[in-house]
């Protein structure tokens, strides 16, 4: 496969500085190298960067960083288009504001192929703020609820050209949920399995139902995965840690069963933010867990120590 990595070091989404160091720790961490090592063709096309904020404004005053956001939504909606029609996309973020621009624009190029995409949203919250619900201004909130076309957005982000169908997309990991959130959700079909659902069921029995329904509908399906889906014991560097999330085994486990299913075509690895790891493991993590989505083995997963 060829993959494309780009990196987005955004961190306007985000309370906490940081994130936009995120690509670089993963390229230090050799994402490409360990691709290479699977046989993949890997371009990293380097770092992309905004340019004229647009003048808006919004009514609700805890609103942070609007313009910077409407600006890389615009323009990560037009890189992941182009970027999709060469290969795998992988969006090395950054804070899962990043989101709101990368699924659009795979959105479109999957609409050009003539097939739904879906979306598996690996995370410990559901990001289903709009412009109007947010409390804490933090627009990382907002992604899933603007890609799935919901109502708030117009004016302020760039319109949608093919909005995600909520009953495509599917949440595993969840923990934190804020109330306006859930009443949003409960409008809307999207799949949500908190970590109580993964304990009672177990996350391959969750994962798999998703597949056979993405397979069914000859779906594209793009993964995002947030470094707080992992539980923080393992994966500390990220500014909204929520304990009790997934497990190294239940990760790469994920993993290995999206690899297997041949059926993801873009990838996005957020909220990494190198500023609060230790030395690098959550960086190494997630090459790690990268490269077994990619088709790496537990036969040959190098031993690691830090």
């Amino acid at each position: 496969m060829h993959c494309r990595l780009i990196g987005i070091p955004l961190q306007d989404g985000a309370s906490r500085l940081g994130c936009e160091m995120g690509p670089s720790a993963l390229r230090v961490a050799d994402l490409a190298g360990a691709l290479k090592e699977l046989g993949h063709e890997v371009t990293d096309t380097g770092n992309v960067v905004i340019g004229e904020l647009p003048d808006i404004r919004h009514p609700n005053p805890a609103v942070r960083n609007l313009p910077q956001i409407a600006a890389w939504t615009k323009l990560l909606t037009e890189v992941a288009y182009r970027e999709a029609a060469k290969g795998m996309p992988i969006f090395m973020g950054g804070d899962h504001a990043l989101s709101a621009g990368t699924i659009a624009g795979v959105a479109r190029h999957a609409a050009d192929k003539g097939r739904p995409l879906f979306v598996l949203w690996l995370d410990a919250h559901t990001d289903f703020h709009t412009l109007d619900s947010t409390t804490s201004g933090n627009l990382h909130g907002l992604p899933a609820a603007y890609y799935t076309g919901q109502a708030g957005f117009e004016g302020y982000l760039p319109p949608l050209s093919h909005a995600v169908d909520p009953a495509n997309l599917c949440m595993i990991g969840i923990r934190s949920v804020d109330p306006a959130e859930r009443e949003t959700i409960k409008r809307n079909a999207v799949t949500v399995h908190d970590m109580r659902t993964i304990d009672e069921h177990g996350v391959a029995v969750l994962v798999r139902q998703f597949l056979e329904k993405v397979e069914a509908a000859n779906g594209m399906l793009h993964v995002s995965l947030d470094v707080d889906f992992l539980d923080p014991s393992i994966a500390p560097a990220v500014g909204t840690t929520v304990p009790g999330g997934a497990t190294f085994r239940e990760a790469h486990l994920v993993m290995e069963m999206l690899h297997d299913s041949g059926l993801v075509t873009s990838l996005d690895l957020v909220e990494l933010n190198p500023f609060l790891d230790e030395r690098g493991r959550t960086a190494t993590l997630l090459v790690d867990l990268t490269a077994s989505l990619m088709g790496r083995t537990v036969l040959d997963r190098p031993t690691r120590s830090y």
